[in-house]
């Protein structure tokens, strides 16, 4: 083997056990996030499934508000409240035209 061959493997070596290094730290601090981004996977797919099953939520929202009707309005007015914020974030924004 050349000595510049020699030379490049010993620095792609280098380089390899330095990129080792830096994933096994980047794992090590990114892992307080991992159940974080586990919990939002978790919501997307709940609502992929609700826009796949559309009818299982408007069955569950009839029989919220047949079985608690004073909670039921609670929940419609907070939902109201939040659907005119976000829209008014989007307008501001100019998301969504």
């Amino acid at each position: 083997m050349s000595a510049k061959a020699l030379e490049l493997a010993v620095r792609r070596g280098a380089l390899d056990e330095r990129i080792a290094s830096q994933r096994a730290q980047l794992a090590q601090q990114t892992a307080g996030i991992e159940q974080l981004c586990a919990g939002g996977d978790t919501l997307l797919h709940g609502i992929d499934w609700l826009k796949q099953y559309p009818a299982a939520a408007g069955v569950a929202a009839f029989a919220f508000v047949l079985i608690r009707p004073r909670r039921a309005w609670r929940w419609a007015g907070r939902g109201f409240v939040l659907w005119r914020g976000w829209s008014s974030v989007r307008r501001w924004l100019g998301v969504g035209r």
